[in-house]
């Protein structure tokens, strides 16, 4: 492989991008991923339940379906994300009763102890402090209420045929992420994330996605549409930031391909259930944002 000389990491928001290509691969994993990662994931009628971090939606229409009687509460810091996210709700599951906010993590517009159920996925990976937003969130979980939080670990991809191509494309990924302030290997450090942020009763499960020839469903959405695809988004940063060259970017990402098409791959997703202990003050309210 060639080197490519080290340059300045470029700092980026989200390093997925807010780009409706973006927004269909969300939507594609979600779906994909929704037996596995919901199962197991339902809220009693009548309970009070918030999904932070809601983005465009993808999420939401699987915990609407999981959770009819559930009164949701959807919130995400993006006015562009929301509005996105109340067109494809809408689309999918046209007779919704919800309420959607724009909310930051670390400074909640809501009352202590207002919810009864959070619900967090793909959210920690991308903060530059996850454990003070898990404490941020402690304080409007009721006393005894559930937090379940779902995180991918990018460290758990490996596939065959191997390609160091292929891994040095994904470690770009990682890269950027991580100068973005973000964790992308973040799913193995949900429970001590969790322990220290003061819940309580904290429960991890592996969450393991296995795709090849004969199953072309994961094959298609997940290894194509969804992992490759959100590793092939980040191309201009990574060769901008001269983390790679753009020969051997191209390379890696064929090899993705291949294994969608002739290999095999496998990632681990890690889903956590805690509890806010009945017996602890609540977290006081945060008014900014981490640094």
């Amino acid at each position: 492989m060639e080197t490519a000389h080290p340059g300045p990491v470029p700092t980026v928001d989200y390093v997925h991008g807010y780009s409706p290509r973006e927004g269909r691969r969300l939507g594609d994993q979600a779906d994909t991923l929704a037996r596995l990662l919901h199962a197991g994931t339902s809220y009693p009628a009548g309970s009070r339940v918030l999904e932070i971090g809601c983005g465009v939606g993808a999420q939401t229409v699987h915990l609407l379906r999981s959770s009819p009687g559930a009164r949701l509460v959807a919130a995400d810091r993006s006015g562009e994300s929301l509005a996105r996210a109340r067109a494809h709700v809408a689309a999918v599951v046209p007779d919704a009763r919800m309420e959607w906010r724009r909310a930051d993590v670390y400074d909640l517009p809501f009352a202590d102890g207002e919810f009864d159920h959070v619900f967090v996925c793909f959210v920690l990976e991308h903060l530059p402090a996850p454990r003070q937003a898990l404490a941020a969130l402690r304080r409007v979980l009721r006393p005894g209420g559930t937090l379940t939080v779902i995180e991918g670990d990018h460290g758990s991809a490996f596939f065959h045929p191997d390609s160091l191509y292929a891994r040095a494309a994904i470690e770009c990924q990682i890269s950027l992420q991580t100068a973005a302030g973000g964790n992308a290997l973040l799913g193995r450090e949900l429970q001590p994330l969790l322990t220290g942020a003061g819940y309580e009763d904290v429960e991890v499960r592996p969450r393991t996605v296995y795709a090849d020839r004969t199953r072309p469903a994961l094959a298609e959405g997940f290894t194509r549409d969804t992992f490759t695809a959100m590793v092939e988004a980040v191309r201009e940063d990574a060769l901008a930031a001269a983390l790679i060259t753009s020969a051997d970017w191209d390379r890696g990402i064929a090899d993705l391909h291949r294994t969608a098409l002739e290999g095999t791959f496998h990632y681990t997703f890690f889903k956590a259930t805690a509890v806010n202990p009945t017996d602890a003050t609540p977290p006081p309210a945060t008014t900014s944002s981490p640094v």
